[in-house]
């Protein structure tokens, strides 16, 4: 049947036919998001056929109505049909045993921009689970700002999320804030690398909550919602610097940086004492004075000079780094396996003062954990790396035999207490989130191989970390004391 012919049929039979009404989730094949399939609908489609457009994320699903990847006349035949009263093929929608995230943008606006904020209303529903609250109805919704985000993860169809409340919420059992981030993926391994980091001790670890989420009428999958890293006394609880502060004191801190290879206006780089570009993005303060710039600046040239000396036994490194908080965040991503760790995503903060150091943490990004067999030649994460995730730091100061000493402390104390819950927390995670896996993949049948659970969990996972676990008390599990230990071989 010929373009022509369907938008005449159309337009004959039906055009302004409601099908659906707005309480529930927006009808299949209703395109251009008034919450009608009618004749505006099929033009829409029709226009996007004629500008060649093409399937590529869950911006522009509604167009693809019969769901095989493609915008074209298979789509426009769906609509004809949905006007004419038959039945269309039923859209992915969540499970239910999630709380689910309701979120619609100004006139359903596409999010596109990782720049741009969007205007959108939401609400929570809890799905009747315990221990979970509500925020929000559909009748009474609350604003927020929403945008995208990420780097790689944002190349792919599924897009990760930010956004920031209007009102501070206490969103699943979190601390009241207004700025969270909605994580795409890598749903077993960032809950898996967050478990380390609370179960080592490091100062702040972003709380984490599985949640489905419906944008615009339209199930677009699991996500992970979780604290965005920020400078906060429920956070990074650091003194808060003012932009374009000038005092010689108050410069010293708080800081919030972030070590990221990926470019940034508010960054400044150096070369390290390998030959590797180090790259620094100031997150707080972000409008720098010329006194605040001056300041971090030669913070990071002069600890990045104590870290590569020729004397392996100077401990003049050490009046930059807190050494405690570099072990305990090396010793969780050696245990996961993210070899990515010291190379992007590296946050780091300063408290004020002369005398405070970098401190190492939150940890973040753990999309690389367990990307490397680990049999029979298990390695660790700064050996047989690709060349962009070289690490920062992290070779050199790991011949001192002090920070040597530090880190078989930390993993002697981890290894006996911190370990021993992570398989029970796993198996429980994997239960928790089971079902809403299963609307996901419906979802997004690409990620089959990712929503494996039991592969992933049985095969993959859990051997892996079993493994790197096993062969890191072989490598770290001596007694307190030994020294001169050469760990690049």
């Amino acid at each position: 049947m010929r373009i022509q012919t369907i938008i005449s049929l159309c337009f004959f039979l039906l055009t302004s036919i409601s099908i659906y009404g707005q309480a529930g989730l927006r009808p299949r094949g209703d395109v251009n998001c008034d919450w009608e399939v009618n004749i505006a609908d099929v033009n829409s489609i029709i226009g996007s056929m004629l500008a060649g457009a093409e399937y590529h994320s869950f911006y522009t699903y509604a167009h693809d109505v019969n769901g095989d990847k493609e915008i074209n006349i298979a789509d426009a035949n769906l609509l004809v049909k949905a006007i004419l009263g038959q039945e269309l093929p039923p859209m992915p929608s969540y499970s239910g045993t999630l709380p689910v995230l309701f979120i619609n943008t100004d006139g359903h606006r596409n999010i596109v921009s990782k720049e741009e904020y969007l205007h959108a209303d939401w609400w929570l529903d809890n799905m009747g689970i315990e221990g979970y609250e509500s925020i929000g109805s559909p009748e009474e919704p609350l604003g927020m700002q929403i945008k995208g985000r990420g780097n790689y993860t944002w190349t792919l169809n599924k897009k990760p999320l930010r956004i920031k409340l209007d009102t501070k919420e206490k969103l699943l059992g979190m601390n009241k804030d207004r700025h969270f981030c909605l994580l795409a993926s890598d749903f077993w391994t960032t809950s898996l690398g967050f478990e380390l980091s609370r179960g080592i001790g490091l100062a702040y670890t972003p709380a984490v909550e599985p949640v489905e989420v419906v944008l615009n009428g339209q199930y677009i999958g699991m996500y992970l919602l979780t604290e965005k890293i920020r400078v906060d006394k429920h956070r990074v609880n650091i003194n808060k610097q003012e932009d374009g502060e000038t005092d010689p004191n108050l410069v010293t801190g708080g800081w919030l940086l972030e070590i990221d290879n990926h470019p940034d206006e508010n960054q400044f780089g150096m070369f390290e004492g390998n030959g590797n570009w180090l790259a620094v993005k100031y997150h707080s303060p972000e409008n720098l004075s010329p006194a605040q710039f001056d300041y971090i600046y030669n913070y990071i040239k002069n600890a990045n000079q104590a870290i590569y000396t020729n004397n392996n036994s100077s401990v003049e490194w050490k009046d930059y780094i807190d050494m405690d908080s570099l072990a305990c965040f090396y010793i969780v991503n050696e245990v996961a396996d993210e070899i990515e760790s010291f190379a992007n995503s590296l946050f780091l903060h300063k408290q004020r003062g002369n005398n405070s150091k970098l401190i190492f943490g939150p940890v973040w990004d753990f999309g690389c954990s367990f990307g490397r067999q680990q049999t029979p030649s298990p390695c660790f994460i700064y050996q047989n790396t690709a060349e962009n995730f070289k690490p920062h730091w992290l070779e050199k100061i790991l011949q001192f035999p002090d920070f040597q000493l530090c880190v078989r402390s930390h993993w002697e104390r981890f290894y006996a207490d911190g370990l021993q819950s992570i398989e029970q927390y796993m198996d429980q995670w994997v239960e928790r989130i089971a079902p809403a896996l299963q609307s996901e993949l419906a979802r997004w049948p690409e990620f089959r191989y990712d929503h494996n659970i039991e592969y992933l969990h049985n095969h993959h996972y859990k051997p892996s970390l079993h493994n790197k676990i096993a062969w890191l008390q072989s490598q770290w599990g001596m007694p307190t004391g030994i020294d001169d230990t050469d760990w690049n071989e």
